[in-house]
């Protein structure tokens, strides 16, 4: 399945093709699998994963009440989230557009960001 995103078309895994399971526990479990799948590719190639991780936290962020493409919501509850996902995705961006200023350590910040805002998704909020 191939999806648009902000460096073009991108080809999905096959555990993301459609919308995570409305089941308890059963996004968490395809969430987590699919993290630990990025995960040799985040320590090998980080320049490379940080497109897929943010996707998948952008997902998980929307299947949680938030609203990561308003700029309204970043004043709302938990403002910080959204912040490190926004700072984590204009990173992300400049490095698919080939931007030199785009160095190893926007990369590792934006790493480190998506890590964080996953990690609280999962230990601190419930599905809606």
């Amino acid at each position: 399945m191939l999806v648009t995103s902000a460096g073009g078309l991108k080809r999905l895994r096959p555990a993301q093709k459609g919308r995570m399971s409305s089941e308890p526990g059963l996004d968490r479990h395809d969430w987590e699998s699919e993290f630990q799948g990025l995960e040799p590719e985040l320590e090998d190639s980080p320049r490379e994963a940080l497109p897929e991780l943010l996707a998948l936290v952008e997902r998980m962020l929307e299947e949680r009440g938030y609203a990561p493409e308003d700029p309204v919501a970043g004043d709302g509850d938990e403002p910080e989230i959204l912040a490190e996902y926004r700072a984590a995705r204009e990173a992300a961006g400049a490095v698919e557009r080939g931007d030199d200023k785009a160095g190893p350590g926007d990369v590792g910040a934006a790493v480190s960001g998506l890590r964080a805002v996953y990690d609280h998704l999962l230990s601190e909020r419930q599905a809606p």
